[in-house]
């Protein structure tokens, strides 16, 4: 696991083994604020070993930004702690968390070392939630989009947004709304930041963040543009054959590779979109 000091006692994590996937830690005098956990059992427990023994305090919240498996799967290594969340946060977790952990059981022992899901305590689904912890004040905020119970979480003093997977270095719509992510996008490169910590991949530094952004809200045009015509034509095929993810404007080395995978499954979900447009 990678981990890095952003801020005065802020951290970020980051996975060496899972697609980069990242967790953040706000640390207060008497405790602390976890920003998802993580998915791989280890690099959960080196990351509270690191909190709680060499740091010297205990999480008390935990927040998940996504229901995905890869940012609460490691909730269950934190039995003292609240977890707050988006309302559809848990009810995604409690849907779909179970079978993901089953089938990840099966392909890997070491999953085994998780007995069960463990969801939110807290949800909200409209407007922020404010934390205080220490000076620091920290704001919950819904940024839907990549899925529609993502939330963001901003260390308001220093300028820190943990964006969850509302920003990634290839944007993802697979289970969202191509338009409410480029919203939340321009939303998030308005609001003054000193770093992005993104869902996966590195921490965006304040000179990187409007060039960032837009290259994500490009990459987003771009696409929507591809499906529309590949929904068009009688060779659709050709055309998202050839709309590469570097056509596209970005790197097939992102996210550990991943990215390509990735930006096959955006063009297919939005082309079957166009579709079902044209067939109303």
């Amino acid at each position: 696991m990678i981990r890095e000091r952003i801020a005065n006692n802020v951290y970020w994590f980051q996975s060496e083994i899972y697609a980069q996937v990242t967790a953040g830690a706000i640390i207060g005098p008497d405790w602390a604020i976890l920003v998802d956990s993580l998915v791989v059992p280890d690099e959960t427990l080196e990351m509270r070993t690191f909190i709680e023994e060499n740091l010297g305090v205990q999480v008390r919240y935990i927040i998940n930004t996504i229901y995905h498996a890869d940012h609460t799967f490691g909730n269950y290594f934190f039995p003292g702690a609240t977890i707050i969340s988006h309302v559809l946060c848990r009810k995604m977790m409690l849907a779909k968390n179970y079978e993901t952990l089953k089938s990840a059981q099966e392909q890997e022992s070491d999953f085994k070392r998780i007995n069960k899901i463990v969801v939110p305590d807290i949800t909200i689904d409209d407007g922020t939630l404010s934390l205080r912890i220490g000076k620091r004040n920290v704001d919950i905020l819904l940024t839907p989009g990549a899925s529609p119970d993502g939330i963001s979480v901003l260390v308001k003093e220093d300028r820190v947004l943990f964006a969850g997977d509302a920003f990634l270095p290839l944007p993802n719509i697979v289970e969202g709304d191509i338009e409410q992510l480029s919203d939340t996008i321009r939303s998030i490169s308005k609001m003054g930041l000193e770093n992005i910590v993104q869902g996966h991949g590195r921490v965006i530094l304040r000179g990187e963040v409007e060039n960032t952004s837009q290259s994500n809200i490009d990459y987003l045009t771009k696409i929507q543009k591809v499906a529309r015509t590949a929904a068009k034509r009688k060779d659709p095929k050709k055309i998202i054959e050839a709309a590469n993810v570097e056509e596209c404007g970005k790197s097939r080395v992102l996210m550990a590779g991943l990215v390509n995978e990735l930006h096959e499954r955006n063009l297919a979900v939005l082309y079957q979109r166009e579709l079902a447009k044209i067939a109303e």
